[in-house]
């Protein structure tokens, strides 16, 4: 139970175009894009590409690795169920201890023993950045990832992984300010650093690797937590599902022990 607190820390808020080009003598081909250069440019395209494709729901067994300082791991299995936008519930095993967490309405909700030990409001970077960003209101998006104190007016090209980027919230050079970073051609999140730290002087940073399809849209199978340039958790996905119907009532803490979709 203690380790997801390690997972939680990554997701709270810190402290808290260039012109289409046309072929000569050709009519414009309806596959050309035009060439994203901000970042209200940038949530369009995104939602343009999969906001009437993207999954609704989503499941998978989660395989959390926590690294500790003195070399040892601990390794776990999470169930995961998510309702996009915003809801996400994490069932630790065994499913029937009632231990783990649910992320809805914009709030975290703790449970122990199936009863709910606390409650607090939270904006998940992560569900915001990685899904949410599809189906949920530009303006809505916007003000989320400011809150999170990402800098929205600085945009720019990078490449990561040998691929194009887009990198919204940081300058060229600087890998500490709270940015994040969208895969152009596929135009989904990849890459995330922020301040950590009670001062802030070390660096977090999240990456969302190994993408497949998924339905109408992409999971990433594999995300990476790093501070300070040192992997401290690690997940892995399997059994991947999507656009299945699920209970509402697995998102509402009312209902935690009462609704299940896996168990283990």
């Amino acid at each position: 139970m203690k380790y997801f607190l390690l997972i939680v820390t990554f997701l709270l808020p810190i402290s808290i175009a260039t012109k289409l080009t046309i072929p000569v003598a050709a009519k414009p081909s309806p596959s050309v894009a035009a060439k994203v250069s901000n970042t209200n440019e940038l949530i369009a395209a995104m939602q343009k590409k999969y906001g009437k494709s993207w999954y609704k729901t989503a499941t998978f067994v989660q395989e959390t690795i926590n690294f500790q300082p003195d070399g040892t791991s601990k390794v776990e299995t999470w169930y995961e169920a998510m309702s996009v936008p915003g809801s996400l519930r994490i069932d630790f095993t065994p499913t029937s201890a009632g231990n783990g967490i649910l992320f809805t309405g914009g709030k975290l909700f703790v449970f122990k023993d199936g009863k709910q030990d606390s409650s607090r409001p939270v904006n998940h970077p992560l569900l915001i950045l990685g899904f949410d960003i599809y189906r949920s209101p530009a303006s809505e998006i916007v003000a989320q990832l400011q809150a999170l104190k990402f800098d929205l007016s600085e945009f720019r090209e990078d490449t990561w992984q040998g691929r194009a980027v887009y990198v919204v919230g940081a300058k060229a050079g600087d890998l500490h300010s709270p940015q994040f970073w969208i895969d152009q051609k596929n135009l989904y999140f990849v890459r995330m650093l922020r301040p950590a730290g009670r001062d802030g002087a070390q660096t977090q940073e999240t990456q969302f690797n190994k993408y497949q399809k998924l339905g109408g849209g992409w999971m990433a199978p594999e995300v990476i937590f790093m501070v300070g340039g040192k992997v401290v958790t690690t997940e892995k996905y399997s059994e991947i599902r999507s656009d299945m119907t699920l209970d509402p009532k697995l998102f509402d803490p009312e209902f935690w022990t009462k609704v299940h979709w896996k168990q283990g």
